[in-house]
């Protein structure tokens, strides 16, 4: 056997190997000890996005309680993932909710700040991170915001209702990482600019790389973002049903499939866990792909556990199921998955 064939039939044993894993599910479904807040009658609205805090308490960024139903291309009783706003009668609702690790609700934050809730994370200070993709002319909309851990607004990144694709604007920011040096990245991905911005701590524009299309660093939708212990990027390229990695300045690094079409990512900065929810997958779009969270190493790509999507029997008959944001605990043991069209929160949790 020559050293190409024993190379290429060690990739396809480890392949094969990590999709054996991959079927495994260590996970069990934990219903939350108590109810949604009593916000809107105890009713949850679309999440888009779920987090864990430095100090254990789980924050979740939603549309604001409005839910759309009826749409034919949803499972029965989802919303349609497409109408829900923070804007008329929902903007007086905080879009983002503060919990306890045990559910309690503790706080609520942002409150006529954002018109789309879509992009969310927190820094290693607490500091939180919220994008809104909606679009009110000169207004609100297609920005990035910080606020306090106590909800004080902070800085604002690009201008308010204002599209574009230059170092002062974007068109549809969908997600924010910020580096423990403090340098911003920016996924301007919900329009047509897909690309990845770069500013330093203090909001100043520094770099930006990325376009449209399929190949090493191009994208399809950058749909989320998030940062390994070694300060790499990774980003959710998800119209390429692919996770891409790059070094702090851009460089491409790699390009990883295994972890489904991804709506949302978290790396666990301890254990450099990779957490991937894919939402979308059929066989339309990423044929022989099941929905679900896919659980593996951002150090060597290798897939540990999936959780399946709860509507994997509808997923033909679905345009989006399951999970749009993901999370988890500091030692690994719970995941949360934030689901947009069944406008709920999951909790798993390792026995």
């Amino acid at each position: 056997m020559t050293w190409n064939s024993r190379l290429i039939l060690a990739l396809v044993i480890a392949l094969c190997h990590g999709q054996l894993l991959a079927q495994t599910n260590p996970y069990q479904r934990v219903v939350a000890p108590n109810p949604p807040p009593q916000l809107n009658d105890g009713r949850w609205g679309e999440m888009i996005q779920v987090r864990v805090g430095p100090a254990g308490n789980v924050y979740v960024y939603h549309r604001c309680f409005k839910v759309v139903l009826g749409d034919p291309n949803v499972a029965p009783g989802h919303s349609d993932g497409l109408s829900a706003n923070c804007l008329g009668r929902w903007s007086e609702y905080p879009p983002l909710l503060k919990f306890s690790p045990d559910g309690e609700y503790l706080a609520g934050f942002g409150i006529g700040l954002v018109g789309r809730p879509h992009g969310f994370n927190i820094d290693s200070q607490g500091n939180l991170w919220i994008t809104d993709v909606a679009l009110i002319p000169n207004e609100m909309g297609a920005v990035v915001h910080k606020l306090s851990p106590q909800g004080d607004l902070l800085m604002t990144l690009g201008v308010p209702g204002v599209t574009g694709a230059d170092a002062e604007t974007f068109n549809r920011p969908a997600s924010v990482a910020v580096a423990s040096n403090g340098d911003i990245f920016v996924a301007d991905g919900e329009g047509p600019n897909n690309r990845i911005v770069k500013f330093s701590a203090r909001g100043q524009y520094l770099t930006e790389w990325g376009e449209t299309g399929s190949g090493p660093g191009q994208f399809n939708t950058p749909h989320d973002l998030a940062l390994d212990s070694r300060g790499r990027l990774f980003v959710a390229d998800r119209g390429n049903n692919r996770i891409q990695v790059f070094d702090a300045d851009g460089t491409f690094l790699a390009s990883w499939t295994q972890f489904g079409r991804p709506s949302g990512i978290y790396i666990n900065p301890a254990s450099d866990t990779l957490y991937a929810t894919d939402s979308t997958s059929n066989s339309r779009n990423n044929p022989g792909v099941k929905r679900g969270i896919y659980v593996g190493s951002a150090r060597t790509g290798e897939l540990h556990s999936f959780i399946p999507d709860p509507d994997l029997d509808l997923v033909e008959q679905t345009r989006i199921s399951g999970a749009s944001g993901i999370s988890a605990s500091a030692d690994d043991k719970v995941v949360y998955a934030a689901d947009v069209a069944p406008w709920q929160l999951r909790k798993y949790i390792m026995p």
